[in-house]
C-alpha cells in the first residue's frame, strides 16, 4: 500500500468513530434555521453540508485543513529551485490534514507519474470533436469517457463491502488526477496549436509537466503550481463542489462525478469570471487608448462605470470581507515577475482606486478584489490568450479538492443527498401564518 494511502486509511478508521457518534448521539441537535428568502435565493448560507477539507473564513479566506494559503505556500515542500509547492503535496495535505515531508511528496509524484498514461480511446474522443467546440465540453467528455476504467464501478458490481468503498474511489481519483494535465494540454493543442501535441515528461512534477506540455518556459511551471493550488477547493457548497458531492452521493464513480463538476463550473455565473474580468480589462484599455491612466483618470472611469449602472468585475465576494488571499498571492507574483505588463498595470491601478470608491458608494458588502481579478492577466502574459481555456485551468485545480472530498465521503459513508421541496403555495401559507 502506498504511503499516502496507508496514512489515509489510519485516519479514516479514527474519523469514522467521530462521525458515527455525531450521528447516533447528537443527530437531533439543531444546527441552523432556514428562511423563505434562503429557499428561493439558492439556499445561500444554509449550514447543511460537511467537509473537513477546506473552510472559507470571511476574514482570512480559504483554509485548507486549517492552514491559510500563505501558511500552506510557506510550509509545503517545493521542487528544487521552484517558488511554489508541489501540487502533489497539496493533495497529500487535503487528504490527510498533514504537511508532507520531501520523501512523502516524492512518493506521490512518483505514483502520479505511474498513473499518467492516457488510453488511446480518450485521444480519439477528443479528436472527434469539431475544432470550434468549447474546451470545457471536450474536457468534461474526455473525463466521462474514462468511466470505463473505474475500479469503483467494477468493485461495486462484484459486491464490495461498504466500509471499503473509499479504496477504489482513492485509486480512481489518483488515476484521474494524474491524467488531467495530459487531457487538458491535448485539448489545447487540438483547438489552438493545430494539433501539435507535446509529449509529457515523466521526470517532472504535476505543475512542471503541465507547463512543459503547454510549451511555455519558466516561470510558467510555478504559475501552474500556484494556479492549481489556489483553486483546489472552496468548501463544498459552491456549484462545482456541490455538483461533485451530489452526483457522487448516488455512488457514481469519480469520472461521472468530476465530469458533472466540470459542467457546473462551465456556467457563466461560476467559472467564467476570470475571463470576463480580462475581457473587461481589454475593453477599458481600448477606451483609454492603451495608455496607462493616472489615478484620477481611473477614478473617474470607475465612477462613470458605476453611475451608468454597471459593476467593476473582479471586486466583491459572497463570503469574504477582505482582499481575497488568492488575489494577494497572484498580485505578489505579478509584482515580482511582470510589473511592467500593461494589463497588470491596469489591474494594479484598479486595486488602488476601486475599494475606496466602492466604500464611498456604500453598496458593496465587500469592496476588495477577489481571485478572478488577477488570474486571467497572468495567463495572458505567458501566452495563454484563449479565454475559453481559462475555465479548464480552473477545473484542473478544483478537481484536486473535490476528489479529496469524495474519497472522504465514501470513507465516512455519507448518505445520498435528498433535500425536501415545497411548492410556492406552501411557502405562501407559511409566510401568511408567520404574520398572524
Amino acid at each position: 500500500m502506498a504511503k499516502l494511502k496507508e496514512k489515509l486509511y489510519e485516519q479514516i478508521e479514527t474519523w469514522r468513530l467521530r462521525t458515527q457518534r455525531l450521528h447516533d448521539e447528537y443527530g437531533d441537535v439543531v444546527v441552523d434555521k432556514v428562511t423563505i428568502g434562503q429557499i428561493i435565493g439558492g439556499m445561500r448560507d444554509i449550514k447543511c453540508l460537511v467537509t473537513d477539507i477546506s473552510y472559507l473564513d470571511p476574514m482570512e479566506g480559504i483554509r485548507y485543513r486549517g492552514y491559510t494559503l500563505p501558511e500552506l505556500f510557506e510550509k509545503l515542500p517545493k521542487p528544487p529551485g521552484a517558488e511554489f509547492p508541489y501540487v502533489e503535496g497539496c493533495l497529500y495535505l487535503l487528504l490527510t490534514g498533514e504537511i508532507p515531508t520531501e520523501e512523502e511528496v516524492a512518493d506521490v509524484v512518483d505514483d502520479f507519474n505511474k498513473r499518467r498514461i492516457l488510453p488511446r480511446y480518450v485521444y480519439e474522443v477528443i479528436d472527434a470533436f469539431p475544432t470550434f467546440s468549447h474546451p470545457m465540453a471536450i474536457f468534461s467528455t474526455a473525463i466521462l469517457t474514462l468511466n470505463r476504467e473505474s475500479f469503483f464501478a467494477k468493485k461495486y458490481s462484484a459486491g464490495i463491502n461498504k466500509a471499503d468503498y473509499w479504496d477504489p474511489m482513492y485509486e480512481d481519483s489518483l488515476n484521474l488526477l494524474a491524467k488531467l494535465p495530459e487531457i487538458a494540454t491535448y485539448i489545447y493543442a487540438k483547438l489552438y496549436r493545430g494539433g501539435k501535441r507535446i509529449q509529457s515528461n515523466p521526470n517532472l512534477d504535476f505543475g512542471g509537466n503541465f507547463a512543459h506540455m503547454m510549451g511555455i518556459e519558466k516561470p510558467y511551471d510555478d504559475v501552474s503550481r500556484m494556479h492549481f493550488i489556489i483553486h483546489a477547493d472552496h468548501e463544498s457548497g459552491n456549484v462545482s463542489a456541490h455538483t461533485g458531492h451530489l452526483v457522487a452521493s448516488s455512488l457514481s464513480d469519480i469520472y461521472l462525478s468530476i465530469s458533472a463538476m466540470i459542467n457546473g463550473l462551465a456556467g457563466p455565473l461560476h467559472g467564467l469570471a476570470n475571463q470576463e474580468v480580462l475581457r473587461w480589462l481589454h475593453d477599458v484599455m481600448d477606451k483609454m487608448g492603451g495608455k496607462i491612466p493616472t489615478e484620477d483618470e481611473m477614478k473617474q472611469f470607475v465612477w462613470n462605470t458605476l453611475n451608468s449602472g454597471h459593476v467593476v468585475p473582479g471586486f466583491g465576494h459572497a463570503v469574504l470581507r477582505k482582499t481575497d488571499p488568492r488575489y494577494t498571492i497572484q498580485r505578489e507574483f505579478c509584482l515580482n515577475h511582470m510589473p511592467e505588463d500593461p494589463i497588470f498595470q491596469y489591474v494594479n491601478m484598479l486595486y488602488k482606486v476601486v475599494p475606496p470608491i466602492l466604500m464611498e458608494q456604500g453598496k458593496a458588502k465587500n469592496p476588495w478584489p477577489n481571485v478572478d481579478a488577477q488570474s486571467g492577466t497572468i495567463q495572458w502574459h505567458y501566452g495563454v490568450k484563449e479565454y475559453d481555456f481559462y475555465t479548464v485551468l480552473f477545473g484542473i485545480g478544483r478537481a484536486i479538492g473535490i476528489s479529496a472530498n469524495l474519497i472522504w465521503d465514501r470513507a465516512l459513508g455519507y448518505s445520498l443527498e435528498r433535500p425536501k421541496s415545497l411548492t410556492t403555495d406552501m411557502l405562501e401559507k407559511i409566510a401568511m401564518n408567520s404574520r398572524k
